[in-house]
């Protein structure tokens, strides 16, 4: 039987991480917002805003999308550390880093780290937006938009694989171990999990963020046991496994607090 303990492992050492920092520097974050919340209707917009551009990326040129999301990462990052460093030329240095790399030195594993900063920087710097409810919303729209868009119109395996060949870093890509297969889990999957496990430990506590974490992790392990043995996708929405993780994790956070209150 054929199965692999890394990619899990490091989707839970992410989304620890998320959960950690979030809870250490939640007050930065906040301050930035101050009380605003995304609403249902947000929420809805922002996932149709994100399938529209999935599709948009299948059929505009490839220099262009180089450009948009370079530029959008490069955005991002430099936000989020002005927020935590307050100084615009320390803040300029980890997009400078990513843009010389991208250009000059972009080795997979390189390709691979970045991945990782965005998929904790994301759901660190917008988590602050969502509330308990609209987190529910918007897990449930997005698993349902990326169903359509990987069974329905193919559009996310598409833009997924032009976006690769590109060398733009939208999804871990890592061998397995021990099945030794080569195997790419999306950035906005790895971004929902932490969005989930920051808002779980938001409602409940830090425990059950990580325990969520972990439940997330596992849920990976199983599917990738079931991919590799049973069934083989190309492409399968990953944000249907997160959901399961999240659901068992939540679940068994109640049952414990039932057990011990």
């Amino acid at each position: 039987m054929e199965f692999d303990v890394l990619l899990p492992a490091l989707v839970f050492s992410l989304t620890t991480v998320t959960v950690l920092l979030y809870q250490r520097f939640k007050g930065r974050f906040t301050s930035i917002f101050g009380e605003k919340k995304i609403t249902v209707r947000d929420a809805v917009l922002m996932v149709a805003f994100m399938g529209l551009m999935v599709t948009a990326v299948v059929f505009i040129p490839k220099l262009a999308v180089q450009i948009i999301f370079v530029a959008a990462y490069s955005y991002v990052m430099f936000s989020f550390t002005y927020v935590l460093l307050k100084r615009w030329y320390a803040a300029a240095i980890l997009p400078t880093v990513f843009i010389l790399s991208y250009i000059l030195y972009w080795k997979l594993w390189v390709f691979n780290i970045f991945v990782a900063v965005f998929a904790v920087m994301i759901p660190l710097y917008i988590g602050a937006l969502f509330s308990w409810k609209t987190t529910w919303v918007f897990a449930a729209v997005l698993t349902v938009m990326d169903v359509i868009q990987v069974f329905g119109t193919g559009f996310m395996g598409e833009s997924a694989v032009k976006m690769i060949e590109l060398k733009l870093p939208v999804a871990l890509l890592i061998p397995t171990f021990p099945a030794g297969r080569m195997i790419g889990l999306g950035l906005g999957d790895i971004f929902l999990a932490g969005l989930l496990a920051v808002q779980t430990a938001l409602k409940e506590n830090r425990k059950a963020g990580i325990l969520t974490a972990a439940a997330i992790g596992s849920a990976l392990f199983i599917f990738e046991v079931a991919l590799f043995n049973v069934a083989y996708f190309r492409f399968f929405p990953a944000t249907v496994v997160v959901i399961v993780g999240w659901l068992a994790g939540i679940g068994i956070t109640r049952a414990t607090t039932r057990l011990h209150p």
